[in-house]
Formats: C-alpha cells, sequence, structure tokens
C-alpha cells in the first residue's frame, strides 16, 4: 500500500483490469478481501515509510480550507464535511483525467474525505457507485486526486464487460 503502486491500485479505475486498492469503512466483509483501513495492519503501516496511513477511527471534518480551488467559482460548501467543497454532484460518469493518485471503497463520503486526508497530495475525492453487478453493493468508489477537477472531466460512464457478463456504469458521481 505504498505510494509506489497507487497505495495498491495501480490501474485507474476507468482502466480495463483495475481494482480497488482498500477498504476504509465498517464491514470488511463487504469489501471482497481488500486490505481494511481500520485492522491490525494500521499498525503495520504506520511502521512502514512511505505507505497509506489509516485514517482516525471516526472520520472528522478537516477544520482547514486548503482543498477550495480559485478555478472552481460555482463550488459549494459540502454540508458533512466544511473543509471540502461540492465540484459537482449526481453524475453518471466519474474522473477520467490526471493526477490519479488511488482508489478504494468506502461506505460514505466521510469516509472517502478522510482517506484523501491521509494520501499525501491528495485535495480532490470523486465518490460514486460503480454499479458492476456486484448485487447491489452499497459501497462507494472512492477515486483520489492531486489535481482538482471539473464536471467536464468526468467521462468515465462504465461500459467494462464484468466477470458475469454484465456492464458496469456510473451513478452519483460526487466531487469534492
Amino acid at each position: 500500500l505504498a505510494a509506489s503502486n497507487n497505495h495498491g491500485a495501480p490501474i485507474p479505475p476507468e482502466s480495463a483490469g483495475s481494482t480497488p486498492g482498500w477498504y476504509y469503512g465498517d464491514d470488511p466483509g463487504a469489501a471482497d478481501g481488500l486490505p481494511w483501513m481500520k485492522d491490525d495492519l494500521c499498525a503495520v503501516l504506520a511502521q512502514t515509510p512511505n505507505a497509506l496511513r489509516c485514517p482516525p477511527a471516526t472520520p472528522t471534518p478537516t477544520k482547514s480550507l486548503p482543498r477550495r480551488s480559485a478555478s472552481v467559482p460555482s463550488a459549494t460548501p459540502s454540508p458533512a464535511t466544511p473543509s471540502y467543497y461540492t465540484v459537482f454532484s449526481g453524475l453518471t460518469g466519474a474522473i477520467e483525467a490526471s493526477g490519479y493518485l488511488t482508489y478504494g471503497l468506502v461506505d460514505t463520503v466521510a469516509n472517502c474525505e478522510a482517506m484523501c486526508n491521509k494520501v499525501t497530495g491528495c485535495v480532490f475525492v470523486n465518490s460514486y457507485h460503480d454499479v458492476n453487478g456486484k448485487n447491489g453493493s452499497p459501497l462507494l468508489t472512492c477515486s483520489l486526486y492531486s489535481k482538482v477537477h471539473t464536471a467536464l472531466q468526468a467521462k468515465n460512464y462504465g461500459g467494462q464487460t464484468q466477470p458475469d457478463g454484465s456492464i458496469d456504469y456510473i451513478t452519483n458521481s460526487d466531487g469534492y
């Protein structure tokens, strides 16, 4: 889970063959064996140079405002976490752009923001449902970036054939 391999997710989510690198949430059984960012693994990662760090047990909103972008004048504060601002919401496409750092699965947007706070250089999160034949999984895909992006870059609409033969698609894509 080092930065050199995009914290376990070296292939961006829009590319064929990609898999999430980690899971941060309350039910590790729902994450198909991904490294759980709330278990004993956290102690090991804390001792490993350049490794991903586990967020605090309960994500708390960051009080500083470094993630505000002057290049996105229409951004509005996220009600749950005042340090992140909504750049877009409710889209059917996910970000496909430069600055990709890593991605994983989370239970909530707050969990996604907490992971961004632990990845060096992260300034933007894209959370969305990647509906991919997993029996309606409630987990969100959480993609982290070193650059702020806009709705114009939400060009990943899915379309990849899944192991069960279904075609994935994106819903509820939000950018903060």
